[in-house]
């Protein structure tokens, strides 16, 4: 029995043993995995090691293997930031809120402002949104202390509805060389093109609560790592809007989408004076990067006049930087065709471009249809002042056509206004509206792109369009 007994200890230790270095085993194996992708955990697990707080009073605490982020009354946005800076890198990990009140986000290559907000301290940089709201704006890009929001969710609607609340979402950011891109659960989101960081901190936002019934709404972050060597960026479908802040030019991925350039920086390649055969020889002028109407105290198309498009477009995607001066007014039009003859500027669907404060075609019209971005005379732009640049900043105007003839205004990324082009809706619009005398108006099968000449002093850049 002895002797049994013993051979049974035996077998046990023995059994223990191989497990122990079959589990060492599979430890080693996982580290070299880990390690030849280059990746390294950002979270241990267990403590906030390597993580600094800064901003506001919430609380982050490590529980159950994620970090747990507390929202506190009154508190201004809060943030828990890496205590190193990081340049070109893929970061991952897994986030989640319990409630659609809830806000929160990832900042990457952000920065700290002590002496910001009034000694309270400034987090300042790009970050990835985490909003569960109705709007729906996950994934997006906003530009946080700084130049508010340069990609949101609206620009890719089909994104809209990856985040899950109540559930873990696989975040996954892509910040290499001037380019930063977004996936919420393997979705595709956001890409923007952006020279405004090279580096910085990475940081875990708990957003500020105004209402005391929204303290205590937590947001949870787990699995939480880096790459920074061996970079292999995944490749977004063809098709998705790009915010290239890089003035004129096309990434890659916009050439292999279809977008070109309709002004190529320096010439004026591509376009032509309306009712003329080559462009004008006054009143425009290129450099710089822009191409720019002069001013003749508000005389419209009385100086150099308007310039259109050598080409002809049907269904497209126009995407367009202005930059207005103190009470300017110029336009945009689309379905260009020349074929009226008038005087003055030609006509075509407009793209209302306006100082809205300063000039009096703001105040006229029905109901605030001739404001910037509006569909001039015929449909307000239903905008936030908190999305219009002010006068002499750059603002980003886009008009989508779809083939079925459905029509968007976006400025700075966000929808203004839609219509269905040639419905009765519009035809009821249009006769009520001073294109009443024009027979079918803005419904010809296609058009010119057309840049107006209002007398105002107005620049343009980054003009591209795709076929749609």
């Amino acid at each position: 029995m002895k002797c049994e007994a013993f051979t049974n200890a035996i077998e046990k230790t023995n059994y223990l043993v191989r497990n122990i270095l079959f589990v060492l085993i599979v430890i080693s194996c996982t580290v070299d995995v880990y390690a030849q992708n280059g990746w390294t955990n950002l979270f241990d697990g267990k403590t906030l090691n390597g993580w600094k707080r800064l901003a506001g009073s919430a609380d982050y605490k490590a529980e159950n293997g994620a970090i747990v982020g507390t929202t506190v009354f009154n508190s201004g946005n809060t943030f828990l930031v890496t205590e190193k800076e990081f340049g070109d890198y893929i970061l991952e990990m897994d986030i989640r809120l319990d409630d659609t009140t809830a806000n929160s986000g990832v900042q990457m290559r952000s920065h700290y402002d002590p002496a910001g907000k009034g000694g309270k301290g400034l987090v300042y940089g790009c970050q990835l949104e985490i909003d569960p709201s109705s709007r729906r704006w996950s994934g997006g890009i906003y530009d946080e202390g700084r130049r508010d929001w340069l990609y949101p969710g609206s620009l890719h609607p089909q994104a809209q509805s990856a985040f899950k609340v109540g559930a873990y979402n696989h975040i996954r950011i892509e910040c290499i060389g001037h380019t930063m891109k977004t996936w919420i659960n393997s979705v595709p989101v956001a890409y923007l093109v952006d020279s405004m960081d090279s580096k910085g901190f990475i940081g875990l936002q708990v957003h500020a609560v105004g209402k005391e019934e929204l303290a205590g709404e937590k947001v949870y972050f787990k699995n939480i790592r880096i790459q920074t060597t061996g970079l292999k960026p995944v490749p977004f479908p063809k098709g998705i809007y790009v915010v290239n802040n890089t003035p004129n030019t096309l990434t890659d991925y916009e050439k292999s989408s279809g977008w070109k350039l309709l002004f190529d920086g320096h010439s004026s390649k591509g376009w032509k004076g309306a009712y003329k055969k080559t462009f004008p020889d006054k009143g425009w002028v290129i450099g710089d990067g822009v191409i720019k109407v002069i001013s003749s105290e508000g005389k419209e198309s009385a100086n150099g006049g308007d310039i259109v498009t050598i080409d002809e477009y049907k269904a497209f995607d126009l995407s367009f930087d202005f930059k207005l001066t103190p009470g300017a007014n110029s336009g945009v039009k689309y379905f260009v065709t020349l074929s009226e003859n008038n005087p003055g500027s030609a006509i075509g669907l407009e793209y209302q471009v306006l100082d809205d404060s300063l000039h009096p075609d703001a105040k006229l019209g029905r109901d605030g249809d001739r404001t910037m971005s509006s569909l001039y005379d015929l449909i307000k732009a239903n905008k936030q002042k908190r999305f219009i640049h002010p006068v002499g900043q750059w603002n980003t105007g886009r008009v989508i056509v779809y083939p079925n003839n459905h029509v968007e205004h976006y400025l700075n990324g966000v929808k203004v206004l839609e219509y269905e082009r040639g419905s009765q809706a519009f035809r009821d619009l249009v006769a009520i509206s001073k294109y009443h005398v024009w027979k079918n108006f803005g419904e010809a099968p296609q058009g010119y792109i057309l840049l107006q000449d209002h007398g105002n002093e107005v620049s343009y850049r980054s003009i591209k369009i795709r076929t749609l």
